[in-house]
């Protein structure tokens, strides 16, 4: 047994220094990324933590177990179908690498929508409520998210552009995506129609730091970043839940809330997914989606929730 990948990490305007960190480790001579263990621990805190909220709102411990273990697997699935679609150019020549999960390519944008779809077959056929299975599964999905992101961390990957700000973050350019040591001719045809991306991986490329002897691209943290708005989302929505109106209330405000982080933070990174043939970045797209749909489902709740107490007040 032993590791592998090992290099620093530094955040120079903070002073600190991570030693020889791996990307993971290997077992007779069969690697296991950190990336898929940091998720897994994601997804079992974030169980334990929708269990824990289970019964405030009626969804008994085995309906969300059989829940759990459906969507997972659902989610898993359309992470990566999601992530492939729209990043097709690096699995046309080897389609194999389609069901390669070791190495990243999991777009959680994917995963959401397909928990959402199994949620609502679920319910269905279980004829469980859908808002309040969904109040209760949002706090293991914050919590799984929260996780997930530092599988980024030990990836060296979804990171952002250059910066000299408080949060820079020191890379090995050993260790990252070998995008960033393709020639700039290379990555000319790659952005082709889309020079502000290429803009911004050059900026990187051209301001690598040298420091004891090892080269060092500085970026933005954006999984940290994401990991720490959804701390205060999670905290906000756990003492919000005992003043919601409506069951799904929870979900929607999620929506709202992830939605306006992820499409500031997705301006911040270099690894972009784009909507096809143009300069729209698909995480940005469906950011602003999902909180026009949620902002329009919250207000028409709230109609009918102040309608339901003015007529109670009557009688």
């Amino acid at each position: 047994m032993s590791l592998y990948g090992q290099t620093d990490i530094r955040f120079p305007n903070l002073g600190i220094v991570i030693h020889n960190l791996p990307k993971g480790i290997s077992i007779f001579g069969f690697d296991i990324a950190f990336y898929g263990i940091v998720i897994a621990i994601g997804m079992l805190a974030g169980f334990w933590i929708a269990e824990r909220q289970s019964k405030k709102n009626g969804i008994t411990s085995d309906v969300l177990m059989d829940f759990a273990l459906v969507a997972i697997i659902c989610a898993v699935i359309g992470a990566r179908l999601y992530y492939v679609v729209f990043h097709w150019t690096s699995f046309q020549d080897e389609p194999l690498q389609i069901i390669n999960l070791r190495t990243g390519g999991l777009a959680i944008y994917g995963g959401i929508l397909a928990a959402v779809l199994t949620a609502v077959i679920f319910c269905r056929l279980r004829k469980v409520s859908f808002g309040a299975l969904a109040d209760t599964s949002v706090f293991g999905l914050m919590v799984g998210q929260m996780i997930g992101r530092w599988g980024n961390f030990f990836n060296r990957e979804a990171f952002g552009r250059y910066t000299d700000g408080l949060f820079a973050m020191q890379v090995d350019i050993t260790s990252v995506h070998s995008e960033f040591t393709s020639s700039p001719a290379y990555l000319s045809t790659v952005y082709e129609g889309r020079p502000e991306a290429l803009h911004e991986i050059l900026t990187i490329i051209n301001n690598v730091k040298e420091v004891g002897g090892s080269l060092y691209y500085q970026v933005q943290p954006t999984y940290l970043y994401e990991s720490l708005w959804l701390l205060l989302l999670l905290i906000g929505l756990l003492f919000f839940q005992k003043y919601k109106k409506f069951d799904g209330e929870l979900i929607v405000l999620y929506m709202i809330g992830y939605g306006i982080g992820r499409f500031w933070i997705e301006g911040l990174r270099t690894d972009q997914l784009f909507l096809w043939n143009s300069t729209v970045p698909v995480s940005q797209f469906v950011s602003l989606f999902f909180v026009l749909i949620a902002i329009f489902i919250l207000i028409g709740n709230y109609r009918k929730c102040w309608k339901r107490e003015r007529e109670s007040r009557k009688s």
